[in-house]
């Protein structure tokens, strides 16, 4: 085995310093790691390249990703860029023997996905889709105890996603086009069916519907540009095992600044969590005595919680950019001990798989059968 593993990181902006940051610090406080990455090569174009090579302690920068693909030294390429590029960039490290940490979604859509998952299953490199989200202590009680069957027979899930920058008035970008990003708020959207999926099971069949509230965007040449994708969408979800679900992914409500919360519901018990307070989880369970029976708060910051015993002591609190540094955690004891990281493409493309169903349902008016929604080729899944 390897005592280093060599990266390039293509996106040198919010998630690329997050990714730089997670790279940085991952075997400090990670003891158990028995591989060391080595930051080699970040690659960009625009303004500030220079300055996050400096800052993270890059060993080189690059403006063309093409030669990031075929330099010799690269063992792993991690892809924090906007959506459109997402494909080209995997399936080429694919091709070049690369193992590849992808930002999600992990593709426009659900063919894009599943191309992205042919190329690394045929060339035989281990895959990553950053739903970091599933790294949170709390959120990782959450599903011991879905699995422990605290909470009984799972009859219903919520899960919303609610940010306002769709009102800042910022003008038109890459984000507010459908032809880069994809339709539908995906970026918030990917993150709650991920989680409701991996919590609780496969989504067979969704409804939907979709608006967007501003519909025109100021452009660099002081003219107008129209919006192509959704500021809100709410749907309804049927789960293969029963289960009802609520959602809603939306980037215009105001006040609501990373505001990401679920809600599992079951026979014997309901637990809750809210992202902005990610250390918490409010559980209800119904084998409590008669007269102390109610939501209890619980700090998930003992030593026993997922990843605590890494950090800090009971009580002192963990942010948003553990989350980030938890994945690549997963990911390099994944390289170490030889297996595919999870969640991985597979879990990418079949959340890519819904969301192409929810877009569909608000175009036709109608229930949309995930099973409806095919890419050119449907894979035979790899393990």
């Amino acid at each position: 085995m390897k005592e280093t593993l060599n990266f390039a990181l293509i996106g040198h902006m919010f998630m690329g310093r997050a990714h730089s940051h997670a790279l940085n610090d991952v075997g400090m406080f990670m003891k158990d790691l028995k591989i060391r990455p080595v930051l080699k090569t970040i690659c960009g174009i625009g303004d500030g390249l220079e300055d996050t090579k400096e800052r993270f302690h890059w060993e080189k920068s690059e403006t063309d990703w093409h030669k990031v693909m075929s330099d010799p030294e690269i063992d792993v390429v991690s892809i924090a860029v906007p959506g459109f590029l997402h494909k080209e960039i995997a399936v080429e490290a694919a091709r070049n023997g690369k193992h590849i940490l992808c930002e999600k979604p992990l593709a426009r859509d659900y063919t894009e996905a599943l191309a992205m998952f042919q190329a690394a299953n045929e060339n035989n490199v281990l895959h990553m889709v950053n739903f970091n989200y599933r790294r949170i202590p709390a959120v990782a009680l959450a599903k011991q105890m879905i699995e422990e069957g605290q909470l009984g027979e799972i009859v219903s899930y919520k899960g919303f996603y609610q940010q306002d920058w769709a009102l800042s008035g910022a003008p038109m970008s890459w984000r507010y086009k459908s032809e880069m990003v994809g339709k539908g708020p995906l970026e918030m959207g990917i993150h709650i069916t991920d989680m409701a999926q991996w919590l609780v099971g496969g989504i067979t069949e969704v409804v939907s519907v979709m608006d967007t509230v501003v519909k025109e965007r100021g452009t660099a040449d002081g003219g107008t540009d129209v919006v192509t994708n959704d500021d809100n969408t709410v749907w309804l979800a049927k789960f293969e095992n029963g289960v009802m679900g609520i959602f809603e992914a939306s980037r215009a409500h105001m006040g609501r600044k990373n505001f990401q919360w679920f809600e599992v519901n079951g026979t014997k018990g309901s637990l809750r969590f809210e992202l902005e307070r990610m250390n918490e989880l409010n559980v209800y369970l119904s084998n409590d005595g008669e007269d102390r029976r109610g939501f209890r708060n619980i700090i998930v910051t003992e030593e026993m919680h997922k990843y605590i015993k890494n950090w800090w002591p009971a009580g002192h609190m963990l942010g948003w950019e553990h989350t980030v540094l938890h994945q690549y955690y997963e990911f390099l004891k994944a390289v170490e001990g030889e297996y595919m990281p999870s969640p991985n493409f597979e879990d990418g493309m079949k959340a890519q798989r819904v969301l192409d169903a929810i877009v569909r349902s608000a175009e036709e008016k109608r229930w949309v059968a995930i099973a409806e929604i095919k890419g050119r080729e449907e894979p035979g899944i790899r393990r």
